[in-house]
């Protein structure tokens, strides 16, 4: 009897409402062209048209994108239990900015840091006036003047501050367990879960999905021979790290493999400290982290970890008979 074909999941991050075809063709073109930088071009066909496995792109956007935001405008609005989460992320964030963009370099991107850096002091030090939606327009003057860095609204295509802000708050969104966030949650991993077959897939993750694959792996019944995150959030200590479950952290038991992939500019990954914060399975498995270097400033896009050598060779890899 022949082996099934393995099974390729793919678990976006922030972002719009998904096309999940249209995106899963875009995804598998970008891990082709790793596989061929990787020295797989045999392999590159047989990704495109399926051949080497059954790839599903699990699409949960449509639960955390708030109506009235479902285009990325700006006629949504920050819901007010996410806003002080969105306050930490922007911080660090910026601090990870404030590393590459020194204030002492006098740099235009130095000046924008700085910019961004001046209104979240201002908040931290309750400055800010009073007033229903006050704090969630002042996160909106950071988002906004992020916003400034060069190629960075060109590449990332958020319209504007809000946008982008709206889009930041969907780790807010989900890793908020209060009251209906708390089902909110239940229903974002029941849709992620939805189609894996057992002992089959191999999942490759990215941003808040990565987050959202790290607890739906813990509740997953069946075996994940390889589990990759990109651009991954997960070490972003008090900000994310400190809200994971079950806790304490650790890698889920399923997981036969785990490859965690960062850019050096990648301003919502956690670096390797992810290798060092969460603790191995009890079989010893724990992320083997490695950086890549992607061109641009925004480079936080699971097209440009996927067309890296160092990331689609050990997927294509596993995935070969």
């Amino acid at each position: 009897m022949a082996t099934a074909k393995p099974q390729l999941v793919f678990v976006h991050g922030i972002g719009g409402l998904r096309d999940a075809e249209t995106e899963r063709r875009q995804w598998l073109r970008a891990l082709a062209t790793g596989a061929r930088k990787a020295g797989h071009a045999e392999s590159v066909s047989a990704l495109t048209q399926d051949w080497l496995a059954d790839t599903t792109f699990a699409d949960y956007s449509a639960l955390l994108t708030p109506r009235g935001a479902q285009g990325g405008g700006a006629e949504g609005k920050l819901d007010p239990p996410d806003e002080e989460f969105l306050s930490g992320l922007l911080d660090a964030m910026v601090e990870e900015l404030a590393e590459r963009f020194p204030p002492e370099a006098g740099s235009r991107e130095a000046r924008v840091v700085g910019q961004a850096r001046h209104h979240l002091d201002a908040l931290a030090s309750g400055s800010r006036a009073q007033g229903p939606g006050e704090l969630g327009r002042r996160l909106v003057w950071v988002t906004t003047s992020l916003l400034q860095l060069p190629g960075l609204r060109q590449t990332a295509q958020w319209l504007n501050g809000q946008a982008f802000a709206l889009h930041l708050a969907q780790v807010a969104r989900y890793l908020n367990r209060r009251g209906a966030r708390a089902a909110l949650g239940a229903a974002v991993r029941a849709r992620v879960l939805d189609d894996w077959d057992p002992c089959r897939p191999l999942v490759v993750a990215h941003s808040l999905g990565t987050v959202v694959a790290y607890e739906a792996l813990h509740e997953y019944e069946g075996q994940v021979a390889l589990w990759v995150t990109l651009g991954s959030p997960l070490a972003l200590g008090g900000v994310v790290l400190q809200r994971l479950t079950p806790r304490p952290p650790s890698c889920p038991e399923n997981v036969g493999a785990w490859l965690n992939f960062w850019d050096r500019d990648d301003v919502i990954a956690g670096r390797p400290r992810l290798a060092d914060w969460i603790a191995p399975s009890s079989r010893g498995v724990k992320a083997e982290t490695a950086p890549v270097r992607s061109g641009g400033l925004w480079t936080h896009t699971a097209i440009k970890y996927l067309e890296h050598a160092e990331v689609a060779g050990p997927i294509v890899e596993a995935l070969l008979p």
